[in-house]
C-alpha cells in the first residue's frame, strides 16, 4: 500500500500592491521628472553663463581678436589652447567665451526692450480696448507682417554693423511679438470676477494694471521671454554670419561659423564648436520655458 502523500499547503501568491503605494510611487516619479525638466536646463544655463562671464574674471584667457600666425590651425587640446586656434592663430576657446557674452548681451537687451515697450503696448491695448486697441493692434500687425530676419537685415544694413544697431534691429521683431502675447493675456484677465469687482469699486485704470494685471501675466511674460531669447540669439548669429551683425574681428558665434567656412574641410571643429554652443544654449532656454509653463499651468 502506497504511503499517503504529505499534506502540502501551497503558498498563496503575493498580494497585489496597494493602490496607495502605486499612486505614491507614480507621484514620486512624476515629481522627479518635473524637477529634472526644470533643473537640468537651469544647470546648463548657469554653467554657460559662468563660463562666459565669470571665467574671464578668474582666469587670464588669450586674446579673442589677435593671435600668432605661427600657431595657426592648432587642433583641440593643444598646449595652451584647449580648443585649438583658427587660421590667424587666435585662440578658439577665447572666441567662444567672448562670443557667448555678445550673444547673451544682445539677447537679453532685445528681450528687455520687447518686454518694456511691447509689454506696455499690449497691456494698454488689452485693458482699454476700443480705438486704443485698434490702433495699437494694427501697428503690431504691420510689424509682424514682415519676416523677422529680412526686417532685421534691412535695419542693420541701414544703421551699419555694430552691437547696438543689432540690438535695435532685432528689437523691432521682439516688440510686436511680446505686445501680442501680453494683449491676449490681458484680455483673458480683464473679464475675470476680481477685475470686474475692482472696476466697480472705482479703482483707477493704471492702478488696476499695476496691481492686478501685471502680476498675473508675469508667468506668461517670463515663459515667452525665455523662448524669445533663444530665437533672438539665433537671429543675432544669422546676422553675424551674413556680415550685417557684429563687425569683425569682434568675436561672436555667428562670426566664428562664418570664418570657419574657409577651413571647413581641414578643421571642421571650428564650425562645430560654436554651432554646438548655440544649439545647447537655445535648447536649454526652450526646455526651461516649457518646464516653467508646465509648472505654472498646474498652480
Amino acid at each position: 500500500m502506497a504511503a499517503p502523500l504529505p499534506d502540502v499547503t501551497l503558498a498563496s501568491p503575493l498580494p497585489p500592491p496597494l493602490p496607495s503605494l502605486v499612486n505614491a510611487r507614480r507621484l514620486r516619479t512624476q515629481r522627479l521628472g518635473r524637477a529634472l525638466r526644470l533643473w537640468v536646463p537651469v544647470g546648463v544655463l548657469v554653467l554657460i553663463l559662468a563660463i562666459c562671464f565669470l571665467l574671464p574674471l578668474v582666469v587670464t584667457l588669450p586674446s579673442p581678436t589677435t593671435g600668432n600666425i605661427i600657431y595657426n590651425n592648432l587642433p583641440p587640446f593643444s598646449p595652451g589652447h584647449i580648443l585649438g586656434t583658427d587660421v590667424q592663430g587666435v585662440d578658439v576657446f577665447s572666441q567662444l567665451v567672448y562670443g557667448g557674452q555678445v550673444a547673451f548681451e544682445v539677447g537679453l537687451s532685445v528681450t528687455a526692450i520687447g518686454i518694456v515697450i511691447g509689454g506696455t503696448l499690449g497691456v494698454v491695448a488689452g485693458y482699454f480696448g476700443g480705438g486704443v486697441d485698434a490702433v495699437i493692434s494694427r501697428v503690431l500687425d504691420v510689424l509682424l507682417a514682415f519676416p523677422a530676419l529680412v526686417l532685421a537685415l534691412v535695419i542693420a544694413e541701414g544703421l551699419g554693423p555694430s552691437e547696438e544697431h543689432v540690438i535695435w534691429a532685432l528689437s523691432v521683431f521682439g516688440i510686436p511679438v511680446v505686445g501680442r502675447i501680453t494683449r491676449g493675456a490681458t484680455l483673458t484677465i480683464r473679464g475675470l470676477p476680481f477685475m470686474v469687482a475692482a472696476r466697480l469699486a472705482g479703482t483707477r485704470g493704471w492702478r488696476i494694471i499695476t496691481r492686478h494685471i501685471v502680476p498675473n501675466i508675469i508667468p506668461t511674460i517670463v515663459t515667452f521671454s525665455l523662448l524669445s531669447l533663444g530665437v533672438v540669439i539665433i537671429l543675432e548669429g544669422a546676422l553675424d554670419f551674413l556680415g550685417y551683425g557684429i563687425p569683425k574681428p569682434t568675436p561672436s558665434w555667428g562670426n566664428m561659423i562664418a570664418n570657419g567656412q574657409q577651413i571647413l574641410s581641414v578643421q571642421p571643429e571650428y564650425v562645430l564648436i560654436p554651432s554646438i554652443a548655440l544649439l545647447i544654449t537655445v535648447a536649454a532656454l526652450n526646455m526651461l520655458g516649457d518646464a516653467l509653463r508646465e509648472r505654472w499651468g498646474e498652480q
